[in-house]
């Protein structure tokens, strides 16, 4: 491996390793994202204006390289989507009979500063564990990776409306384990 290689695995391999983890679940996976990453650092490190750090250059090559994982998955392994909607909630879970929330969704205060506290940080990946895989995987493309609904269609194989169906699923799911501090998370 070349010295400036080794120098990115060094200083930024436990980050590029964590994100990788934390999108695919996968150790064997995320190790060959961050990998294969590194390699097309190396390849085109000559085009790097270091405009930004290398650290995020690192990362924005990463993204790539998950979706890509991603697409690759998706091609040899077709998921039943009703195994995947049997393991989130419905809106039936959600509502009373009387159309009023079943339990109320809890005050989260200012946003903006509970983010930053590492403890709701850890819920919050905590909860998206918990979604079927698939679920967390689109969840994590169109809602933290703000990647546009036509590429997540195309990277997962699914059309428009089982995205927006999935994401729906995902939300309320998500919703209703953070409310329950990740206990159980909705999900049994």
């Amino acid at each position: 491996m070349s010295k400036p290689a080794l120098q990115w695995l060094d200083e930024h391999g436990d980050m590029l390793y964590a994100f990788a983890l934390r999108r695919l679940r996968d150790p064997h996976l995320a190790e060959e994202a961050v990998q294969n990453t590194l390699l097309a650092a190396l390849e085109g490190a000559d085009r790097f204006a270091g405009q930004s750090s290398v650290r995020t250059w690192l990362t924005g090559i990463l993204k790539f390289k998950i979706i890509d994982v991603l697409r690759e998955q998706q091609h040899w392994q077709q998921a039943p989507l009703d195994a995947e909607l049997a393991h989130s909630v419905g809106e039936d879970d959600l509502f009373a009979e009387d159309g009023h929330w079943a339990n109320a969704p809890v005050d989260w205060r200012d946003p903006s500063r509970e983010l930053d506290n590492k403890q709701l940080r850890a819920l919050i990946d905590a909860c998206i564990a918990r979604l079927p895989r698939r679920m967390a995987q689109l969840f994590w493309l169109r809602e933290l990776n703000d990647e546009p609904s036509e590429s997540v269609c195309s990277s997962l194989g699914i059309s428009s409306a089982n995205l927006y169906q999935l994401l729906f699923r995902a939300r309320q799911t998500l919703r209703v384990c953070l409310s329950e501090g990740g206990r159980d998370g909705g999900l049994s």
